[in-house]
């Protein structure tokens, strides 16, 4: 009997290679994918794309997405109560497991894992400490195709913003970036490959900066399912519109 689980998903690259990873472990069920929304834009937090373009993500794979609305800039206490009652509801449907992207972020890993274990779940971490220069290049020869729709200005500047991720994109990183993003760099939304029925239509629209407010409290970053992140910055956001067609 296979175990059931929910797959935390943030339509970008890391969840779908993840995802991929997962869907061939015969071990595990993925019963839906969870993906946390700014209920105010209704947009993918922190990716900024829009809800959509995550549903048309969600059909193409072909699983049941659960959307977790979250306030603009939560305080934890909100953040983890939205967060319970989700958790309660898919606990309800038999869920014990919950999958995630992430690589090599010791602190977010411990976090997700001692808030699932108050649940009684247990986080599954397929690309974890597999070295981001395989992974990408495992990505791109797998033939997924992502954008990068989210640059952190404190590592790169707007031009990086809307590129589709390939090798020259890859080679044109400054040093000390991480090429898979890791460490908040970018952001990207992934359209095409093989957990893909076909690929999400969409037109790139305007690019935007964006700064946030320092929140009454911190948390790890990217803690909700890779896609929220409530830490003050000194630096802004570029941001690239997707559209769908």
């Amino acid at each position: 009997m296979k175990t059931k689980a929910l797959f935390n998903w943030s339509s970008g690259k890391d969840s779908a290679l993840a995802l991929y990873k997962t869907l061939q472990n015969p071990e595990l069920e993925i019963c839906c994918l969870l993906t946390s929304v700014n209920q105010q834009f209704q947009r993918i937090s922190m990716h900024g794309v829009r809800v959509e373009l995550l549903l048309q993500q969600a059909k193409s794979i072909g699983l049941p997405l659960e959307i977790m609305k979250i306030p603009e800039m939560p305080t934890m206490e909100v953040y983890e109560e939205v967060m319970s009652n989700m958790l309660t509801k898919l606990k309800d449907q038999g869920i014990t497991h919950s999958i995630f992207g992430d690589i090599f972020l010791e602190d977010l890993r411990k976090y997700r894992e001692d808030k699932l274990a108050t649940m009684d779940f247990k986080g599954v971490f397929p690309l974890w400490k597999i070295p981001t220069t395989d992974l990408i290049q495992e990505f791109i020869e797998l033939g997924f195709k992502t954008i990068v729709v989210c640059v952190n200005e404190k590592y790169l500047d707007k031009s990086f913003v809307g590129r589709v991720i390939d090798q020259d994109f890859i080679d044109d990183l400054p040093e000390g970036v991480d090429v898979c993003g890791e460490n908040g760099e970018f952001h990207t939304f992934t359209f095409d490959g093989p957990i893909f029925s076909k690929p999400i239509a969409f037109e790139i629209g305007e690019v935007v900066y964006r700064k946030y407010e320092k929140p009454k409290e911190a948390k790890p970053s990217n803690t909700a399912c890779d896609t929220n992140d409530t830490t003050a910055y000194d630096f802004g956001f570029w941001y690239c519109d997707l559209i769908k067609k």
